[in-house]
């Protein structure tokens, strides 16, 4: 089928589709291969940086409301400019806006590793650089969201969102590790040169994949404020779809302010170093790989939305238990990290999946990026509360009121009827 045919809506051929309607591609395993050997350079490279930000500032500073501020400074600009990623992605050539995305963010990373190297580091340039890798993500992940049901089955959508966890999940096993080991030896610097690196890869493997264009043509005749609202048309018009989206957000708000505070948790409360940060966030990799992989070769069932409240149930438990460990309990803590992961793992793909079955494709990008968004704006605002709270109370006692409070949600997440009904339409509503 033609891009025209595909932009008009029409009927597509017989044979094979994809979860968005489209023909699907013969090869279509082999280009979310490529694709993904691309961006799982580039996560792993990402991973490492950031990493070496936040032991950088945990060093430097030892503020847990400090990391939340840098953490604030990775999510904010997703959250605020996400929507209009979205609106990007439904006028143009998705596969352009991601290598474009991926460009500037590498060029970003390579010209903070040129100033570190010249001694010019400091907490406001790893804030800009923050904000600026934040920017270009916020136009990436809609475009990347939007364009995955063009290009696979729908009964393997659910594994192929995520696919983003899993590799997420392999990164953040060693990239923490791998990231603290150059920064301590080669330097800072050179984290930020392999974050360029993986960049690069991430454009080679972009360039190299077949991607379809599906451009929604009554977009590109209206305003900013009207293709706002028409994505969030099409999201409003399933109910059970918004209550879900905004139990996700509250979980959110919840759950946020623990990634700013994991490294403190570690250094201040067990009084470890690096390496044992580095311990923590590998077995959250671990828990959250092991649960990646029971979601991909299970496939999630029928009941998407059960299984995101039991995941809220069983990450409350996990983050309380972790409240009441002794000082010298740190093996505990990792091995309660890895079970929280585990669940945590059960968020992110059921909710994107959901999602894009109940939204027409043409306006994909404009859902996604309200998902985005939603998300985007719910970490800022949990963390900012969060670290406030933590150091009101100390640490330990946050990760018990953080766990009881989420432990609540998941609890009376499934009640609503129209949050149920969505377990009862396993396919997209337009497909």
């Amino acid at each position: 089928m033609s891009d025209d045919a595909q932009q008009q809506g029409l009927a597509p051929s017989e044979g094979p589709v994809s979860a968005a309607g489209l023909p699907l591609q013969k090869n279509w395993l082999s280009i979310i291969a490529v694709i993904w050997i691309g961006q799982a350079a580039s996560m792993i490279t990402s991973y490492a940086a950031g990493y070496a930000v936040v032991w950088y500032v945990t060093e430097s500073t030892g503020s847990a409301i400090m990391l939340s501020i840098m953490t604030i400074a990775v999510m904010l600009p997703v959250g605020l400019i996400s929507p209009f990623g979205g609106i990007v992605a439904d006028k143009h050539n998705r596969k352009l806006i991601m290598i474009v995305a991926d460009g500037a963010v590498g060029l970003i990373s390579l010209g903070a590793a040129f100033l570190i190297l010249m001694g010019d580091v400091s907490i406001p340039l790893l804030l800009v650089v923050c904000i600026a890798r934040a920017i270009g993500q916020a136009f990436h992940s809609p475009a990347m969201m939007a364009t995955m049901p063009m290009l696979v089955p729908d009964k393997h959508l659910l594994r192929i969102n995520t696919l983003d966890q899993l590799l997420g999940s392999v990164a953040s096993i060693g990239a923490p590790a791998f990231g603290i080991f150059l920064y301590t030896t080669l330097g800072f610097s050179s984290v930020m040169f392999l974050d360029f690196a993986g960049a690069c890869i991430a454009i080679l493997g972009l360039a190299l994949a077949k991607v379809p264009t599906v451009i929604d043509p009554s977009a590109e005749k209206q305003h900013v404020l009207a293709n706002l609202k028409d994505g969030w048309r099409a999201v409003a018009a399933t109910r059970g779809l918004v209550l879900l989206l905004i139990v996700v957000t509250i979980g959110m708000m919840i759950f946020s302010p623990l990634s700013a505070v994991f490294p403190l948790m570690t250094y201040d409360y067990f009084g470890g170093d690096g390496y044992m940060a580095s311990i923590t966030e590998a077995a959250f990799g671990v828990g959250m790989l092991i649960g990646s992989g029971i979601l991909i070769a299970w496939g999630g069932g029928k009941r998407l939305a059960l299984l995101i409240a039991v995941a809220a149930v069983l990450t409350g438990a996990a983050t309380a238990a972790c409240g009441l460990l002794p000082p010298d309990g740190f093996p505990g803590f990792v091995g309660l990290v890895a079970v929280m992961a585990v669940a945590c793992s059960w968020f992110n793909g059921p909710t994107m999946t959901l999602t894009q079955r109940h939204v027409p494709d043409e306006k994909m990008g404009r859902a996604m990026g309200l998902l985005n968004a939603v998300m985007g704006l719910a970490s800022p605002i949990g963390i900012a509360i969060g670290g406030v709270l933590a150091e009101a109370i100390d640490i330990a006692p946050f990760f018990l009121v953080d766990g009881l409070a989420c432990l609540a949600l998941g609890l009376v997440a499934y009640l609503p009827r129209s949050i149920r009904a969505l377990d009862e339409n396993g396919q997209r509503a337009d497909s």
